[in-house]
């Protein structure tokens, strides 16, 4: 069977971490997803969705993501239950991360007006000794994570197989 989740969408609001009465780090954000179709008025529609991340990774999203940050998530979708005060049975559907990719690079702008602190696919702290989860500057230590790659200088890009994501 399978169970995969993956999101690109800008958070909603600033990542909110908790800790366990065990101390570990859980940290839970929500992200707004567009959808690939217009609505009858033409306006693109978004989805809300509600994420969950754990440990390390939990930490490393509240200190470096913010309000309008740009992220991707992959990750498998969870529902559990709870009975509220009036005994009514609640279920709740959210994404479970396995993973969260800061998808702007620090100083970069968004529409919230917010700087994000991120750099890529990290497991560490981002561009404070992470270890990305690509070889993105690799052989190229005069160019930063904020140069255009794409930028038109006249000649062919060379993109190897092993740059690609799938």
């Amino acid at each position: 069977m399978l169970n995969r989740v993956v999101l690109v969408g800008r958070l909603t609001r600033d990542p909110e971490l908790k800790y366990t009465p065990n101390g570990i780090a859980v940290a839970s954000i929500t992200l707004a997803v567009n959808r690939p179709f217009s609505n009858q008025q033409g306006n693109r529609e978004a989805d809300f969705i509600n994420v969950v991340i754990w440990r390390k990774q939990a930490e490393n999203v509240a200190n470096y993501l913010r309000k309008g940050s740009l992220a991707g998530v992959d990750g498998r979708l969870q529902t559990r239950s709870y009975e509220n005060n009036e005994g009514k049975k609640v279920f709740i559907t959210e994404v479970v991360a396995d993973s969260v990719q800061f998808l702007e690079t620090k100083g970069s702008s968004n529409p919230g007006g917010n700087q994000n602190q991120g750099g890529g696919d990290y497991y560490g702290s981002p561009n404070q000794g992470g270890y990305p989860n690509n070889n993105q500057n690799q052989g190229r230590s005069n160019q930063s994570f904020s140069d255009d790659p794409f930028a038109s200088d006249g000649k062919p890009i060379d993109i190897s197989d092993d740059d690609l994501p799938f």
